[in-house]
């Protein structure tokens, strides 16, 4: 019995210091969260701010759905029709008004200067598309409708010298090198169309470009003061031509601002007399 109550005795006090060490951690844990409140109040920099996090509702992430009312689908649809409109009247605008002055190479009159703008080269050579348009343009001059060519194009970066590799592909095909003219300044229609007009006295001129792009470039050529008739290559239906017809949506909405307001080039410079003494050398 002894020996049993002995062994109770040691249990109960095995349990109760092990019931002791809980407390005094607790109480260890305690006094340092006290020390820290205490250290953040004497140092006030230490609080860092409380952080909201918005919360996402399901319906703010549900898919926009259309009316549900026959009145709301309806004006839905006549928004719709109205923004597209909206997106083909500049491209509606000069197609109409240049109807009667853009043709084929045989249509075209006879004026003393073909304008040929850049299309992007590939390894230091013209593209297809601009291939084609230099050879419009040769067409032309081999006619005796064009006395000089003037070819502008962007030479922004000494790597990409459009207008150079055009003046080549024009000599190769026959077209003597001092009836070439070149604007190294053309960096889009519009710029090209003032240049020709303000830099190199071009008051004539048959412009040569694709189809898709060829009454643009005659509406701005007109509104910079240029009398002009547009020549459109005809190039097939693969996907380069839809792209150019899709970007011409976009291309035309600027050109329309281009031609109401009429700003500056991106670089306008001195006069150049390239075109006059093409000319000159061209007189028998």
């Amino acid at each position: 019995m002894r020996g049993m109550r002995g062994m109770r005795r040691a249990r109960g006090t095995r349990e109760a210091s092990e019931a002791q060490v809980p407390a005094g951690a607790s109480e260890t844990e305690g006094s340092s969260e006290a020390s820290e409140a205490a250290a953040k109040r004497q140092r006030p920099w230490l609080r860092l701010p409380r952080l909201s996090v918005p919360r996402l509702s399901v319906r703010r992430l549900s898919v926009l759905r259309l009316p549900r009312s026959r009145r709301g689908r309806r004006l839905a649809v006549q928004g719709v029709m109205a923004l597209c409109v909206l997106a083909l009247l500049p491209a509606t605008w000069m197609r109409v008004g240049t109807g009667s002055q853009v043709g084929t190479t045989a249509d075209a009159p006879a004026r003393e200067v073909a304008m040929v703008f850049g299309a992007g080269l590939w390894k230091g050579r013209p593209t297809p598309y601009l291939a084609h348009r230099l050879d419009a343009a040769a067409e032309l001059y081999r006619a005796g409708k064009v006395k000089v060519v003037l070819v502008t194009g962007d030479n922004s970066r000494v790597e990409y010298d459009e207008p150079d590799a055009m003046r080549t592909y024009l000599t190769e095909r026959g077209v003597p090198d001092d009836r070439i003219v070149s604007d190294y300044a053309g960096f889009d229609s519009w710029d090209s169309c003032v240049r020709a007009k303000k830099i190199f006295g071009v008051d004539r001129a048959v412009l040569v470009s694709q189809g898709f792009h060829i009454h643009r470039a005659t509406t701005l050529c007109r509104s910079a003061g240029i009398d002009a008739y547009g020549v459109g290559v005809d190039e097939p239906r693969d996907a380069t031509w839809y792209y150019g017809g899709t970007r011409e949506l976009a291309a035309s909405g600027k050109a329309a601002l281009d031609a109401l307001l009429r700003p500056d080039p991106r670089f306008l410079g001195p006069q150049e007399a390239g075109v006059a003494e093409a000319l000159a050398s061209a007189t028998p």
